[in-house]
């Protein structure tokens, strides 16, 4: 009898599969047979290694040879009656991806969470925290619903953004928090409402204090975008002291780092609300701030690490203030971008993240210098032992989901850290910076079945992480496409990342054709 309910799981499991081409599985049992393990934890990789999953759990990790040794069948972990064999014979396996920053898509830009969770999942995203987004409870019901598999869907952790109130989340019945427990009041409701944390945009510091304190005490973490209409009080040192958890992006960071100032040199026409000006000064911050490795700098970079802070600095989505063309020809918005995205990202004085009122040399000269002290510090805090996590921030400034969050990898590269080193801050760190490490982050046994398998080894060229996959020219003189995530598992759910990849490009292909829609460069009728 039980023999034979497992054949209904399994047959069950196989005409889902055939269903939609998309996914397949869960199993009760799962080997992957052959691949080349690149662990979360910086151990280089070994193989040919054997997985073996058992309902959603590792049971087993076993090196079955030597490279270019024939494996010996006897040596080789059973496949059971019930089971499922994957064989990736030569291929390349790693933890499951965890981007610490990713926004579930956005009414501006139209872009609904089946476009953006199949763009994640076919780049190897098996977790994200979003830090704020539609509403508490659009997320929290997308998270019921992944934590299920009802839906193609990365692991969801539901970051609130603080003072956020919905129709049916209203703690302070539409009363601004004003006052200190009012704060924590909204903290804690925040917390019983089901939500892994807060998302910070910055308050006066009594607020800020009293927010981080309560949410603390409740065991829940937190993230901050320190903007710049409270930074002058309150920076990252100020947070991190109170019990933020992580910090995102940089700003806060260069403002807890000067020594001859206390605002950032604002010309004196400034306006915040006019985001050229909000742009185009930041990039001037980093040069404001104490010189690397100076007495101050070094004792805000140790004090931070001290308290086991977090960076995650989505370094990709500024990436189009230092090279626009750059960003905007990327090869694949043709196929992947929808029209409503493309138009959000379009020069505006009214989306956000749209500041292309007047970009020039100037201002990306500016850039370049900022990124190189930003980097610079960002490194050195991974090699003093602080945590460095992976994190898009997709959907602005023309990063696609997915897609950018192998360009964020390219960039850690570009700031000094070894290709290990990034696959630990994009599986290890981030589960770390969850309070989920114990469940995932590394393969070990015991661990959640989340992996990422490709066919060529992203240690060599992380461009082969990127779904279009890189260019090659082979010995015939023949210029190929190679790479490309070929498989993202998830608790223990096999999805075919390219089929996940061309589902949404044919998504893209309707709108295009029902809008007879056809991508532009600005001022290019």
């Amino acid at each position: 009898m039980k023999r034979f309910l497992s054949f209904l799981i399994l047959l069950q499991c196989t005409l889902t599969f055939a269903q939609n081409d998309l996914s397949e599985g869960p199993f009760p049992q799962l080997i992957i047979r052959g691949v080349t393990l690149i662990n979360g934890n910086g151990a280089p990789p070994r193989g040919p290694v054997d997985i073996v999953v058992e309902n959603n759990k590792i049971v087993d990790i076993k090196v079955v040879g030597y490279p270019g040794v024939k494996i010996d069948p006897a040596k080789r972990p059973q496949l059971k009656a019930d089971g499922k064999e994957l064989d990736c014979t030569g291929m390349y396996l790693l933890p499951g991806f965890v981007d610490m920053h990713g926004h579930i898509g956005g009414v501006s830009q139209g872009a609904d969470y089946d476009y953006v969770f199949k763009l994640w999942m076919a780049h190897g995203i098996t977790t994200v925290r979003e830090p704020s987004g539609r509403s508490i409870d659009w997320t929290l019901d997308l998270k019921r619903k992944s934590s299920k598999n009802e839906i193609v869907a990365p692991r969801i952790f539901a970051y609130t953004g603080f003072g956020q109130k919905t129709k049916d989340f209203n703690p302070l019945n539409d009363i601004p928090i004003s006052t200190p427990e009012q704060a924590r009041k909204w903290v804690r409701a925040n917390a019983e409402r089901g939500a892994d944390g807060i998302k910070f945009f910055g308050a006066p510091p009594e607020i800020m204090a009293a927010a981080l304190d309560e949410n603390k005490k409740l065991g829940l973490r937190s993230a901050c975008h320190h903007a710049q209409m409270d930074v002058a009080r309150w920076n990252v040192l100020h947070s991190a002291r109170a019990g933020l958890t992580s910090m995102e992006h940089w700003y806060g960071l260069p403002e807890a780092l000067f020594d001859d100032r206390t605002v950032q040199d604002y010309p004196l026409d400034y306006n915040y609300q006019n985001e050229q000006h909000r742009f185009e000064e930041a990039g001037k911050l980093w040069v404001q701030a104490a010189k690397p490795y100076s007495d101050h700098w070094n004792k805000v970079m140790d004090e931070l690490i001290s308290l086991d802070f977090t960076l995650d600095p989505t370094f990709n989505i500024y990436e189009a203030s230092r090279d626009l063309h750059r960003a905007r020809r990327a090869e694949w918005h043709e196929d992947y971008t929808l029209p409503s995205l493309w138009d959000f990202y379009q020069p505006s004085k009214i989306s956000h993240g749209s500041y292309w009122h007047d970009w020039g040399t100037e201002q990306e000269v500016a850039w370049r210098k900022n990124y190189q002290l930003w980097m610079t510090f960002v490194n050195e805090y991974k090699n003093r032992g602080g945590r460095v996590t992976t994190g898009s921030d997709s959907g602005f400034i023309f990063q696609l989901y997915g897609f950018a969050y192998v360009r964020e990898m390219e960039l850690l590269r570009e700031a000094g850290f070894h290709p290990l080193e990034i696959i630990r801050s994009a599986t290890l760190n981030g589960a770390e910076a969850l309070g989920m490490a114990n469940q995932i982050g590394t393969v070990e046994i015991g661990k959640l079945a989340d992996f990422v398998v490709i066919d060529e080894n992203p240690l060599k060229n992380l461009k082969v992480l990127y779904g279009t996959g890189a260019i090659r020219l082979t010995d015939d003189n023949e210029v190929v496409r190679v790479g490309g995530v070929k498989y993202t598992i998830k608790d223990g759910i096999v999805y075919d990342a390219k089929a996940l990849l061309n589902d949404v490009k044919s998504m893209v292909l309707k709108e295009k054709e029902k809008l007879n829609y056809q991508i532009t460069q600005p001022g290019n009728k």
